[in-house]
């Protein structure tokens, strides 16, 4: 039987440190219309939908091919609300009008360097192997944190690992999360297990190809680093 997959787009209305980042112009258009385009070129979901509290942002999904079946309760949209608690909710919102899915795809809206390949990928990962609960992005640390340390007063007060004077050469990439994806089994989102953990495969994304936005600098790189890719849609 083929399996289901459902893809969820989470885009609340509020945004601190980018004021409305989830819709916010990236190259003429809202740079949700990255993260809904390149999931419709997938192939891979039986349905893609955007969580949203917004009116605004559900009308600006729909005209861009996503559907936006509920709008999100407010109690599920503030500040300390936590992506897997986001993602659950919208599995029982589909569950109520009867769809049912076998893997769920949590997709980031600022997310323009979303690669379909990446999520076909992942698809593959998640159906063929049974040990592994998620699929997702990951970057490398650009410097080894084990020579890392922190500061106050431009004073260092404590440093982080005690291989501070190891060459860089001598140590092992460090990887973070990539920010754009986390493709897993729904009955693994249902029981909230990790999304990163030892049952965790990661795709290897360059810093390139990748930029997590957050502060109005990381916008203005994503702008840079997207322009001379010469990506487009």
């Amino acid at each position: 039987m083929k399996k289901r997959v459902l893809a969820i787009i989470p885009a609340r209305h509020g945004s601190k440190r980018i004021k409305n980042k989830n819709i916010k112009i990236f190259f003429g258009k809202p740079i949700i219309y990255y993260a809904i385009k390149n999931a419709i070129k997938s192939n891979i979901f039986n349905d893609i939908i955007v969580s949203t509290d917004s009116k605004k942002i559900a009308k600006i999904s729909n005209k861009f091919g996503a559907r936006t079946p509920f709008l999100r309760s407010k109690k599920l949209s503030n500040d300390n609300t936590n992506t897997i608690s986001v993602i659950i909710d919208a599995i029982h919102q589909m569950e109520k009008i009867g769809k049912k899915y076998d893997f769920v795809c949590c997709i980031y809206p600022a997310n323009p360097f979303l690669n379909p390949k990446n999520l076909i990928k992942a698809f593959n990962i998640i159906k063929n192997e049974k040990n592994i609960d998620y699929v997702l992005t990951g970057v490398a640390y650009q410097h080894p944190i084990e020579r890392s340390f922190k500061i106050k007063n431009n004073k260092i007060v404590s440093l982080q690992i005690k291989k501070i004077n190891s060459r860089t050469q001598d140590l092992h990439d460090s990887f973070h999360d990539g920010a754009q994806f986390y493709l897993g089994k729904t009955n693994k989102w249902k029981s909230k297990k990790p999304i990163i953990s030892k049952k965790s495969k990661i795709i290897v994304l360059d810093q390139l190809n990748s930029q997590d936005i957050d502060y109005p600098s990381d916008f203005e790189m994503a702008k840079i680093k997207f322009k001379n890719l010469n990506l487009k849609l």
